[in-house]
């Protein structure tokens, strides 16, 4: 069983900060990807930032040069710095951690922790 973890939401005014963690903990292959996504009401979910194993990163175009994507292998959790935020940034944020290659494939998810940016 994969138990997938998310902490660090909360309110914050236009502007601030918040850190998000995430640890997967369970079954988990060291190869994996670790993301963030997010859902807004009314909006579909979508990508934040993910990060491989290797340290490669990617993130959406709303959010590059504000938020950062790390990851501590050893500890199998991933975080999400965000800077500058905007009302925009307003949603519910998940990880995930997957892999898709080889016989262990899967996708687990956490159960959202909720970012409020106010303007």
């Amino acid at each position: 069983q994969v138990q997938v973890v998310e902490s660090g939401g909360g309110l914050v005014q236009a502007g601030g900060s918040l850190r998000l963690s995430c640890e997967a903990s369970g079954r988990i292959s060291t190869t994996n990807v670790m993301g963030w996504y997010r859902q807004a009401p009314g909006h579909e979910r979508e990508m934040v930032a993910i990060i491989t194993s290797e340290t490669k990163a990617e993130y959406v175009d709303s959010v590059k040069g504000r938020f950062t994507i790390s990851r501590d292998n050893a500890k199998n959790t991933v975080y999400l710095q965000m800077n500058n935020l905007k009302p925009e940034d307003t949603a519910v944020y998940y990880c995930k951690v997957s892999n898709d290659y080889g016989p262990y494939q899967y996708h687990f998810w956490g159960q959202g922790t909720q970012v409020t940016v106010s303007s």
